[in-house]
């Protein structure tokens, strides 16, 4: 059993950057498990992109290797295209069933802008709507998510993981 003074060595090699990354890569698995129709709770979903894009800018700026961030903004896109078709499948399912709209789908889904100076607009930035703003009108489905499998290369499920 370690020591009390081997522990606090092990605690001051431990990096924050490193603990946020691995935090944030669980935070886009569990928000891509919120927006599947087995397990969704669209709020949950919600908070995993708000999370990602707040913290975004602070990994940059704490020395997190850009790859890493860069592969966690592209996580975040991702997650973002599958929430926006989550409420749009959400918003069209009570109206064929003649249900009521689950009160999480009843909330705009984060906005997604250009930030400036991107290449390619490979990312974008989520912003919710504040007090008594309108959120701007979701994409239509077919543009809101791409098939399963596309994505360069990685499964909705597994984005970010393994870092």
């Amino acid at each position: 059993m370690p020591t009390e003074e081997e522990l606090r060595e092990a605690l001051d090699r431990v990096a924050i950057g490193d603990v946020l990354v691995q935090s944030l890569t669980a935070a886009v698995s569990l928000g891509f498990r919120r927006v599947s129709r087995e397990a969704r709770d669209l709020r949950q979903a919600r908070l995993a992109i708000e999370a990602l894009r707040a913290l975004e800018p602070v990994l940059r700026e704490g020395g997190v290797e850009e790859q890493v961030v860069r592969d966690l903004e592209q996580a975040r896109v991702n997650l973002q295209l599958a929430f926006a078709k989550a409420v749009s499948e959400e918003e069209a399912t009570p109206a064929e069933e003649g249900r009521e709209q689950p009160r999480a789908a009843a909330e705009p889904a984060p906005r997604r802008e250009e930030p400036a100076g991107e290449d390619e607009g490979a990312a974008e930035t989520a912003e919710p709507a504040g007090e008594g703003e309108a959120a701007p009108e979701e994409a239509a489905p077919e543009e809101a998510a791409p098939e399963p499998g596309a994505g360069g290369g990685r499964g909705d499920e597994e984005a970010g993981g393994g870092r």
